[in-house]
């Protein structure tokens, strides 16, 4: 199932209360921006978590569904709050409250991409922005939603992971010197997102399948995690950054050859993780 926001990729059946997202991996460039952009379309793709839609596409066959989005990070970013607008690009708007994303060019229209390059000369309306939020970033959530809703109406859980990619020199300052880099980073706001029982079970799902994992450092977790994460409430929300060295060459944004087997190892986190939420499978679902 396709919109112009994103694609989603349903089971024949839900098997369980988990349910993956790709908020940044949408590659679906307006012609209107890339023109407007002073930046070539390869570097405006250095903020793109290239390939993790596809890295996750097996996730329907473990009886899961996958929403990805359809539309770039540097159009939109769907892991930023619709009042996240920078001033700096935006017209007409008072400037905010500090607000570190905003302030370093990353807000929900980006004004930067990777390595803090603008992407335009002068500012855009705020009716544009505006247009962008309703016409892509709504629905991308109110899409996601949904699969969280119906997660909660037949298991009394929903357990999302936003799925997302970090360049390898995002993990240069993580560790001790000559110690082993994490190759897999989960985010749950440092327990704020998802309960600890069930984030050891998505550690020990990808330490399964041979990855080296931390927990919130360097990323934590950002909108996506902070909105859907309320495991009082039995939702929770995990977000997984893979190092993408690991399967595409970073500078080419082209897949490196041993692809194949290390989606196969994915597919087996993936498995792993789906069998967290697949309890209570006889319960009927809840009405959409």
């Amino acid at each position: 199932m396709d919109s112009e926001s994103y694609r989603l990729f349903l089971p024949m059946s839900r098997k369980t209360s988990v349910v993956f997202g790709s908020p940044h991996s949408g590659n679906a460039y307006p012609k209107a921006f890339l023109d407007r952009a002073i930046l070539d379309k390869h570097t405006i793709r250095s903020s793109e978590d290239a390939f993790v839609d596809d890295l996750f596409s097996s996730v329907p066959l473990h009886g899961a569904p996958l929403i990805a989005a359809q539309m770039p990070r540097a159009y939109i970013d769907l892991n930023r709050g619709p009042n996240e607008l920078d001033p700096a690009l935006i017209d007409g708007l008072r400037r905010p409250a500090h607000n570190p994303r905003i302030a370093s060019g990353l807000g929900v229209v980006p004004r930067v991409v990777a390595n803090g390059r603008p992407i335009y000369r002068g500012k855009l309306s705020l009716d544009e922005a505006y247009d962008r939020i309703a016409n892509h970033w709504r629905p991308y959530h109110d899409g996601l939603q949904t699969l969280l809703d119906q997660s909660m109406g037949r298991f009394g859980q929903s357990i999302l992971i936003d799925c997302h990619s970090m360049p390898r020199e995002a993990l240069d300052a993580v560790g001790r010197q000559g110690a082993d880099r994490p190759q897999v980073v989960l985010g749950d706001r440092f327990g704020a997102a998802a309960s600890n029982d069930i984030v050891e079970q998505v550690e020990a799902a990808f330490a399964a399948a041979g990855f080296r994992v931390a927990r919130n450092m360097p990323f934590a977790g950002a909108y996506i995690c902070q909105t859907y994460g309320r495991p009082s409430r039995g939702q929770h929300a995990i977000q997984v950054e893979i190092d993408r060295s690991l399967y595409m060459d970073e500078a080419r944004i082209a897949l490196l050859p041993d692809y194949p087997l290390f989606k196969a190892r994915i597919e087996q986190a993936i498995r792993e993780i789906c069998a967290i939420g697949a309890a209570d499978q006889d319960q009927p679902m809840a009405a959409e």
